[in-house]
């Protein structure tokens, strides 16, 4: 269980460290999903997640998706480089099964770590 957790030093806590991927971003952009990231000073990324009511309207939906998040994350922490990476959920992420889910992330994981390693 040790090499999978979801630590406290593996997520975006407070709103400045938001503020500071929003301000430069790298984007990754598919139909339900805006993944935004920006180098950080550590040897390891960390994830922050916001998902709107506003466009995924039920809780149970949101703490799906976030969970969903949180475990595709846990998979790639050891293969992304040093970077704070924000995942925005769009209108429609709720209609996703949790392989759709799993799919886009991972072609948006892949998709950061090409821009991140080049940029």
């Amino acid at each position: 269980m040790g090499e999978n957790q979801f630590s406290r030093e593996l997520r975006l806590l407070a709103p400045s460290h938001f503020t500071y991927v929003f301000d430069n971003a790298i984007p990754a952009v598919s139909p339900c999903f805006t993944v935004l990231a920006r180098h950080n000073q550590l040897s390891h990324p960390r994830i922050g997640i916001t998902l709107a009511k506003k466009r995924i309207r039920k809780a149970h939906q949101r703490n799906r998706i976030k969970r969903l998040i949180r475990e595709s994350f846990r998979h790639r922490a050891k293969i992304l480089p040093g970077i704070d990476i924000v995942v925005v959920g769009k209108t429609g992420a709720d209609a996703l099964t949790n392989e759709e889910v799993f799919t886009a992330l991972e072609k948006l994981w892949k998709k950061l770590e090409k821009r991140c390693i080049s940029g």
